[in-house]
């Protein structure tokens, strides 16, 4: 298995469960209520129309026309003259947020997208020292949280990349996706700057991903995953920024599991480049909502810039990548099997520990579930 390819997924998957979102709606241009920074000093006296039209100016004057920004950022163009910066970013690196701040203050863009869907958007406001915690932390209730969420399957393979998270956020003592949190930050210090989350809806990646892959596939893929423990330090994931070694893990990545590229990341480039465009179009300039090109900042991993860009002129049908498959009558057998023992073990657990524990348990919701889900699916 590529060393960078596990390492990619594993910050794609850390902390993505938000505890407080049951829903798998996403609609395109979700909006964030911003950070709540300083916005510049306006004299007294103003009319919300005069204050709204002075802030547009004084963003106007800030914002480059030619800037110099990290060569980690990607020009494109909208048909009605609009602008995306794409940032290339690793998700465990400093650097990238610096790249992040330094275009969004060089741009000071209308719309500011991110790699986050609805599920992963907790993130945004957690302070670092709580990331490095949920990170390490693989307890009973988030493999339950998975499995609810995700089920059997994908739930497990889904706990299998947050362990790889825990080892790379301990060996390199930080946590992922600080230049989303940067992102967020920087957006709420810009007037009129919308906040959007850009990426497909992560309970659908998932079981679309275990569902296109064979047995043997996904039996490697737990393998690979449960023995990384190979040593990783900032310096090797700088690297994933390097185009030449960007390609080769995506060429090593094909070879191995092509189902899984097209899901996990090729399917996503899609997904991405339709915010992207839906976000880079005209906005209405103050006092008369006078329409003009928009400026926006896209935020995502380096290995999804060259699929936005094949993709960017194309015509997109992201119908096509938002459903999911029910699951076969193999896999609702093997659950059953695997849930089957658990019961059993439960059962004589209830057995040695007597009668009135017995009960106990089996008024646990958890267990209920568990002996509802092993009714057979409708034929």
């Amino acid at each position: 298995m590529p060393y960078f390819f596990s390492l990619s997924l594993a910050a794609f998957s850390v902390l993505n469960m938000d505890q407080d979102n049951n829903s798998e709606d996403e609609s395109v241009g979700v909006s964030e209520d911003p950070l709540e920074e300083e916005l510049p000093r306006l004299p007294p006296g103003l009319s919300d129309g005069e204050a709204m039209e002075l802030l547009w100016q004084l963003r106007s004057q800030r914002r480059q026309s030619s800037p110099e920004l990290p060569e980690t950022v990607t020009r494109l163009t909208a048909p009605d003259g609009s602008l995306l910066y794409l940032v290339g970013t690793a998700h465990f690196s400093d650097s990238s947020k610096k790249d992040v701040a330094t275009t969004i203050r060089a741009v000071q863009p209308d719309v500011v997208v991110v790699e986050l869907c609805q599920y992963r958007v907790s993130m945004l406001k957690m302070d670092e020292n709580t990331l490095l915690r949920e990170a390490k932390d693989i307890n009973l209730d988030k493999v339950q949280q998975a499995i609810k969420q995700n089920g059997l399957m994908s739930g497990l393979m889904q706990i299998l990349l947050l362990k790889v998270s825990a080892h790379i956020t301990e060996q390199l003592g930080m946590a992922p996706g600080g230049e989303f949190r940067e992102a967020f930050k920087e957006a709420g210090r810009l007037p009129f700057c919308k906040f959007h989350l850009g990426d497909r809806p992560i309970p659908v990646t998932f079981k679309r991903a275990i569902a296109a892959l064979s047995l043997w596939q996904k039996a490697r893929l737990a393998w690979g995953l449960c023995f990384l423990s190979d040593p990783i330090s900032k310096e090797d994931v700088e690297k994933c920024k390097q185009k030449d070694l960007l390609e080769q893990t995506m060429s090593e990545m094909i070879g191995e599991f092509p189902a899984l590229h097209q899901t996990i990341v090729a399917e996503r480039d899609i997904y991405l480049t339709h915010t992207l465009r839906q976000a880079t179009r005209c906005v209405e300039a103050p006092p008369n909502a006078q329409k003009v090109p928009a400026v926006v900042v896209g935020v995502v991993g380096m290995g999804h810039v060259p699929g936005i860009e094949r993709n960017w002129e194309k015509h997109l049908n992201i119908n096509e990548i938002m459903s999911v498959a029910p699951p076969s009558r193999f896999s609702w057998v093997l659950c059953a099997v695997i849930k089957g023992v658990m019961m059993g073990m439960l059962g004589y657990a209830c057995y040695r520990a007597g009668g009135s524990l017995g009960r106990t348990l089996l008024s646990i919701s958890t267990v209920q579930s568990l002996l509802e889900n092993l009714r057979p699916p409708p034929a």
